[in-house]
């Protein structure tokens, strides 16, 4: 009994100990950030560059040419604005998992250092992507302040959608991490899923184009929630939906403990395989 009380304090050991490693989880996330865009000629601006072209290319087919429409006054510039602030924080997510799917596999040599804790790398991973998607929400309260000629006091709501949004990040990314050593078709699989995952969510198209008797699916999307929230605060001026964000949070809790858990069981077979 004692033995298999120490063997489940000495899995979420690493876990309670995350804090205390902030510096060197930080440095690892600037290092990511840095390394990304580093020998470009645009350097950090291609963090808004990037998703201001896909959302002009959105807003061109769904705005202009099935004539969706966002917001009060369901102009194209509005519609952009409503595009940008759901492509923003998808955008975070799904970087993070995706190049968390190979971040162990990729630093094979930090596998084989008994002492590193490897738990780190796939949260370094998610901070990165969350520092682009904060470069990107300046851009996108400044094209607030031009069309809307207004930046809401909501925007304050900010962190209460940012940490729930993270958890999730982590819990996923840990465990698509974990599953890239086992699994090396995870890459690809992991690619379908938050594609078909994207269409499912209302990022690219507004909740009113989807046919009634779709909503309770839409709904049932985790993320549908996460999105409206962001639109709430920082496009409409209204509180998060808190009934969604319960719900989204929830769910994020739920991935977060189970991805960690799911690392710390397999982690120590990781260099055994790579």
């Amino acid at each position: 009994m004692i033995s298999a009380q120490t063997a489940r304090r000495a899995v979420w050991r690493p876990l309670l100990e995350l804090p205390s490693r902030f510096d060197l989880v930080s440095s690892l996330a600037r290092r990511e950030v840095a390394a990304r865009y580093k020998g470009s000629v645009l350097g950090i601006l291609w963090a808004v560059l990037t998703p201001v072209v896909t959302i002009a290319t959105f807003t061109l087919i769904f705005a202009g040419i099935f004539g969706a429409r966002f917001g009060v006054s369901g102009s194209g510039w509005e519609f952009a604005l409503y595009l940008f602030c759901g492509v923003l924080p998808w955008t975070a997510f799904q970087e993070a998992v995706q190049l968390s799917s190979q971040k162990i596999v990729s630093q094979a040599n930090l596998v084989k250092r008994v002492v590193f804790p490897l738990e780190i790398l796939p949260v370094a991973q998610s901070l990165a992507s969350l520092a682009n998607q904060l470069f990107g929400t300046i851009a996108l309260l400044i094209a607030a302040l031009i069309i809307q000629r207004t930046v809401h006091p909501t925007i304050l709501w900010l962190p209460v959608l940012v940490v729930p949004q993270l958890l999730l990040t982590f819990g996923a990314s840990w465990l698509v991490a974990s599953l890239g050593v086992f699994l090396r078709d995870i890459v690809q699989g992991i690619a379908l899923v938050l594609m078909v995952w994207m269409y499912l969510t209302p990022i690219i198209y507004p909740e009113s184009m989807v046919p009634e008797n779709f909503r309770p699916y839409i709904n049932a999307n985790p993320f549908t929630s996460l999105v409206r929230s962001y639109r709430n605060i920082m496009l409409e001026g209204a509180q998060p939906d808190w009934g969604g964000l319960a719900y989204f949070t929830g769910f994020a809790l739920i991935i977060f403990v189970f991805g960690y858990w799911w690392f710390a069981r397999t982690s120590k077979n990781f260099a055994d395989v790579i």
